[in-house]
């Protein structure tokens, strides 16, 4: 029986990937679990394995290539197996149900009229048509339950609502948007309103540069974070003086085992305790349901620049583990994003995230939102600046800080609790219990 090996959905997320490379050919045969491609998702470069022995009949897509999840990428017919073979009954009728589930549905609008006595009942198929009508037809709607029992109670028609979810599904908000646009027109006179396109003028010279597969993604995410989150920001600063003697001190520590001990660490050990004691800044925020998601786990995310664009590799379990581990996760899942060669299981589970914009020299910065987590951290570089330590003026050591996190989620207050927390362990780091190998 002909196997066909499909894009198999790899979670968090991800609807689509760029086929980078086919590492077999038609006609080659192949065993299971060799890899037949690499596939470029918003996560990483993956290889994808054969499902099964036998040979590659039918490469489906061409390298450089959108695939769907879901879409077969490569047939692979079994040992003595001819693909021409009639189909096995069981697969037709498979594809047959496939056919009445996703073939739009087209029905006319009846009108129910009395019967006479003694008539016969008019059916759909015995009535003519009116000329110059036509049936009407309707595609079904990707919404779950809820989002279809809310659509009721508002009376809104779901096929009228444009779905902003994955594939186009239609979520609640959608639905409330609709309800709410319906209202404001009703009380108001009629409003046109025309989406203007930008104009752009060629120049000789110009160069024009391909979104990556990547940094399409990386587009596409950031402009539904900015459009769907009510995002609020709150800047500080912590005066790093004693981490900055520390981290000189214990450097050389740290080399002998092979680990470049830098800031990072010290963030990422000081966020997971605050995120400990103010869990709501760990946690995600689902759409559909309305609904804040707290983690039981800390696996903060860590914006890693590539060619490509910015990668946000998961260090897991933060709150377990000594700053030297911390060290050694985030030099290794470094350079595995800028290789492309990270695994998908490392680019999962993230729950808060820290982007380090001080390496690039910037004092401070609004970084957006990862969805669907709740905030995101920017740290900056650290500068000589006076600053007043016992009531006398003394030169310090200032780091800037920026938390961009959900309005919905949690209140200006409770997001400067979590930063003084925070900015507390920053400036004393014996609190962080530094565990040196």
């Amino acid at each position: 029986m002909a196997v066909e090996f499909k894009f198999p959905d790899v979670g968090e997320g991800i609807h689509e990937g760029t086929l980078v490379k086919w590492l077999v050919k038609e006609g080659d045969k192949v065993k299971a679990d060799q890899a037949l491609l690499e596939m470029e998702t918003d996560k990483a470069v993956v290889e994808l394995p054969s499902p099964a022995s036998g040979k590659i009949m039918k490469l489906k897509f061409k390298q450089g290539e959108i695939v769907k999840v879901g879409e077969v990428l490569v047939t692979i017919a079994q040992e003595g197996e001819n693909l021409e073979e009639e189909k096995h009954p069981v697969h037709k009728a498979m594809e047959k149900v496939v056919e009445a589930v996703t073939k739009p549905i087209t029905t006319k609008l009846e009108t129910p009229r009395p019967e006479t006595p003694g008539t016969k009942p008019t059916t759909p198929e015995s009535r003519p048509e009116t000329p110059g009508t036509k049936p009407e037809t309707f595609q079904r709607v990707l919404a779950s339950p809820a989002t279809r029992q809310l659509a009721r109670d508002l009376n809104i028609n779901l096929e009228s609502v444009k779905g902003t979810g994955p594939g186009g599904r239609v979520l609640q908000e959608d639905v409330r948007l609709a309800s709410s646009s319906r209202v404001a027109t009703r009380e108001g006179p009629p409003i046109s309103i025309k989406e203007e396109k930008v104009v752009m003028t060629i120049d000789e010279g110009e160069k024009r540069i391909k979104l990556s597969g990547l940094r399409k993604v990386i587009a596409e995410r950031m402009s539904w974070s900015k459009t769907h989150i009510p995002e609020a920001v709150g800047m500080d600063f912590a005066n790093v003086t004693k981490l900055v003697e520390i981290r000189e001190r214990e450097k050389p520590k740290a080399e002998k085992i092979g680990t470049h001990l830098t800031f990072l660490p010290f963030v990422v050990k000081a966020s997971a305790i605050a995120l400990k004691k103010f869990p709501k800044f760990n946690a995600h925020f689902d759409e559909e349901t309305q609904e804040i998601v707290l983690k039981p786990k800390i696996n903060i995310s860590i914006a890693v620049d590539t060619e490509d664009g910015l990668m946000a590799p998961v260090i897991k379990d933060v709150e377990r583990k000594s700053l030297i581990d911390i060290a050694k996760d985030i030099e290794q899942l470094a350079q595995s994003a800028r290789s492309r060669k990270i695994s998908l299981d490392d680019m999962r589970g993230g729950t808060f995230t820290i982007t380090n914009v001080g390496s690039a020299g910037a004092m401070y910065s609004v970084p957006i939102i990862n969805p669907p987590q709740v905030a995101i951290m920017g740290i900056h570089r650290i500068k000589d600046i006076p600053v007043v330590v016992e009531g006398k003026v003394v030169p310090g050591k200032v780091m800037g800080i920026s938390l961009s996190f959900d309005h919905r989620v949690a209140d200006g207050a409770e997001a400067t609790y979590f930063m003084n927390e925070i900015i507390r362990h920053l400036e004393d780091p014996d609190l962080l219990l530094l565990e040196m190998v």
